[in-house]
Parts: structure tokens; sequence; C-alpha cells
């Protein structure tokens, strides 16, 4: 499940501040790839997740970019973005992961215009000196993988779920976006050294936390960039016997394209974003190796192919 997105113009955006202005917002800025991202919550717990999710930006620095989440009965669940000031409204969001989704999706409609910078809705990880990024549909494996990956001594990871990269005539460079990972409970039951770290952790409606993995990986575990070598893109298709296969880049663009580049969280689908986009993701393919990884198997023969594969 996921939620509809509905563009709205300036004026429509005008008469919504105007309504629900007197609302006892807790606000707080986070500091994504350089822009500064403002929260208006009614929402306690909101607030703390994404203090603990994002870096912090200095309240001195005016905001890029808005999300306002909003709570009312005579609405419908769905965002509201108006483009031209970068603000989005959330009504009736309950799912901390949305919520943060949308700000990483409105950072990246920034970069992508006004920098060159692009966004993929993956993990990226330094295996060594080598950037691997994982890149899905929700619940084929990304975190599970990408922290599978991480239980080795020389792994570190980047982020474990959207990255921006930017792309010149070396290879492509991944760039973090987030400083605490959001995590299903689940993670603790497939790998044994996240049990104790999730145990600590306070989850939300959806059994899911905002945690450290440094706690259990160590100091110098998660760092802020790598140059990208190695794209897994994963899927889950029980009609497909075929465990690992290397894709060229067209058949990899096809790959991403049939299955909406792996992010529903595009606020902009217009055909020049989709444009640009595609122009992205053909060159980011192209300049790698490529690996598509059906995640059918259990977790640990996955992660035992994608290993092999990367060695």
């Amino acid at each position: 499940m996921s939620y509809p997105v509905r563009p709205i113009t300036i004026e429509e955006k005008e008469a919504l501040y105007d309504k629900y202005a007197p609302c006892p917002f807790h606000t707080a800025k986070a500091d994504i790839s350089g822009c500064c991202i403002k929260l208006y919550t009614l929402s306690d717990s909101t607030k703390d997740m994404w203090e603990d999710n994002f870096y912090s930006m200095s309240e001195a620095v005016r905001s890029h970019g808005r999300v306002i989440c909003l709570d009312d009965p005579n609405r419908p669940l769905e965002a509201l973005y108006e483009p031209a000031t970068k603000t989005a409204f959330l009504f009736n969001f309950d799912y901390y992961g949305w919520i943060k989704s949308v700000a990483l999706a409105i950072a990246g409609d920034i970069l992508e215009d006004e920098h060159q910078i692009y966004s993929v809705h993956g993990a990226a990880l330094d295996m060594d000196g080598k950037g691997v990024t994982l890149i899905a549909p929700s619940k084929t494996g990304k975190t599970t993988h990408s922290w599978g990956l991480l239980r080795s001594k020389d792994a570190r990871l980047v982020t474990d779920d959207w990255y921006y990269v930017r792309l010149s005539e070396r290879r492509p460079v991944a760039f973090g976006s987030e400083k605490n990972c959001y995590i299903d409970a689940d993670i603790g039951t497939i790998w044994e050294e996240y049990r104790g770290l999730v145990e600590r952790a306070k989850l939300d409606n959806r059994k899911r936390a905002v945690v450290n993995v440094r706690w259990v990986t160590g100091k110098g575990s998660v760092v802020p960039m790598t140059t990208i070598y190695d794209i897994v893109l994963l899927k889950r298709d029980r009609d497909d016997p075929r465990l690992v296969r290397e894709l060229g880049p067209d058949e990899a663009w096809e790959h991403l394209a049939a299955n909406d580049l792996c992010n529903p969280h595009q606020l902009v689908r217009d055909e020049r974003k989709m444009r640009v986009r595609e122009r992205f993701f053909r060159q980011f393919l192209a300049k790698s190796r490529v690996h598509l990884v059906n995640t059918t198997a259990s977790p640990q023969e996955t992660q035992a192919a994608i290993r092999q594969l990367l060695g």
C-alpha cells in the first residue's frame, strides 16, 4: 500500500497554510544532503523520530522545503505537493516511513533540478573501498541484505534506504542522507547480530524503529559516501528459477522502468522529470556492473549469492 500524491497550485498552498496555521505544531529542521527540510507535526513521536533519523540543520538556515503533517478526519489519506515552494501537506499519515520518504523526495526534487544530483531509493555500502548498491521494490530484501553485508568487517554502511548520486566522467559517487536507520523489527530474527539492538529499540505502530547501527557494528562502520562499482537489483519472482544473472545497461533500465524506479515516493512525475530520471539512470547503470538477484530463497542463501557475485 502507498499513498496518492496530488500536485497543487501556490494559491491552494496558501489557502491550506491559512486554514491550518493555528495548529500547535512541533517543528524541526533536517539537513538532507545540504537541503534544509522543515517538519511541522502535531505528534511528539514523529518529531522525536525525525530528530533521531536525520542530521539537524541550524535554525538560522531558511528552509528549502517543508513537510506539514496534518490529521483531518474530513480528508482522505493523501499527499498534496506544491513544487514551486517545495511544500508537502501530508494528511492522515500514521506511518513515519512515508513521512521521512517524502522529506527525502523533496530534497531529491531540489537537487536534481538545481545541482544535477539524483535520488536513488536504495541501500549503499562501501566494501573494502568499492561501493555497492542494492536497489529493490518494497519487501524484496533491500534492508535485509544491506544489513547482512554490513556484518563483514570490510563493509561500511552509507545508507540502507535512500542516497543521492553525482555523475562525472569518473565512477558515480553516492552520498548518504540519514543519520540513523529506520528498520523492521524482524531484522533481529534474520541476523542474530542485531537482535539486541532491536530489543532495545522503541517500536512504532508499524513495528519499526529508528536505530543506530553503530552500536552493533562499531565506530567507523557508517561513512558519508562511496564510489559505486556494483549495482545489485533485487526482485522476488517465484516463476523465475534463476537466482543471479548479469544485466546489460539497457536490460537493467527496462527492469527499473517496469518497477517505477523502485521508488514510490516520486512527488513530481511529469514528462520532463521522467526524462531527467531516465537519462540519469541510463548513465548510472552504464558506469557499473549490474546483477539481478532473485530473493525467493532463504535470506542466508540469497546473502551468500550476493557475496559471491561481489567477490
